[in-house]
């Protein structure tokens, strides 16, 4: 009982830290978009709670984002495409991140933390060029226009999610890692 309810505690209080850095960061553009500083929150609380709380906390970032209007440019273009796609990179992010590192963690913590801090930006990102494909290519390429750019596709890679990746990867890399590492001490510590 003790185990369930820091379990819960601790998901709780990850999903807090979700909605408050995503409401904080949705003010960071690089761009168009913010910066997807949640995925810190959504790796540690994979890690620490497994692939449902990953699960839980990506859903968390998700709703938020289409709250907090962060995706009103899609928004008023399609809204059940951006909350597929908003929805879905949350979600798939926090699986994929707790999957891997579940996978990884019995043979080296440190390389599944790492590892999942670069999954779930890939997946985040993937997910969203995806729907942008799928849902947006109109807007885009009405973006790209106006940039002065004709290639509405290599539009996306560079000026919608080319410096935001790369920011939110390293962050991800750098943050998460140390985190875990110093939640993992202190967890020993303890007992």
């Amino acid at each position: 009982m003790k185990t369930n309810t820091k379990k819960i505690v601790g998901i709780g209080l990850m999903t807090a830290i979700v909605v408050v850095l995503q409401l904080l960061g949705s003010f960071i553009k690089f761009g168009v978009f913010s910066i997807s500083l949640v995925l810190v929150p959504i790796i540690v609380g994979a890690a620490l709670y497994g692939v449902g709380a990953g699960a839980w906390l990506g859903l968390a970032f998700g709703v938020t984002v289409l709250a907090s209007g962060d995706a009103g440019a899609f928004l008023a273009v399609n809204p059940v495409g951006t909350a597929v796609t908003v929805l879905l990179k949350g979600v798939l992010a926090g699986l994929a991140a707790g999957g891997v590192y579940k996978l990884i963690e019995k043979k080296n913590k440190l390389i599944a933390v790492i590892t999942s801090g670069i999954v779930a930006p890939v997946v985040n990102t993937g997910i969203f060029i995806l729907g942008c494909w799928l849902f947006f290519m109109p807007l885009i390429t009405e973006w790209a226009t106006a940039a002065g750019v004709e290639n509405a596709g290599l539009f996306v890679l560079t000026g919608v999610v080319g410096v935001n990746f790369f920011i939110e990867l390293a962050i991800n890399l750098v943050l998460s890692t140390v985190i875990v590492r110093i939640i993992k001490i202190a967890v020993k510590e303890r007992k």
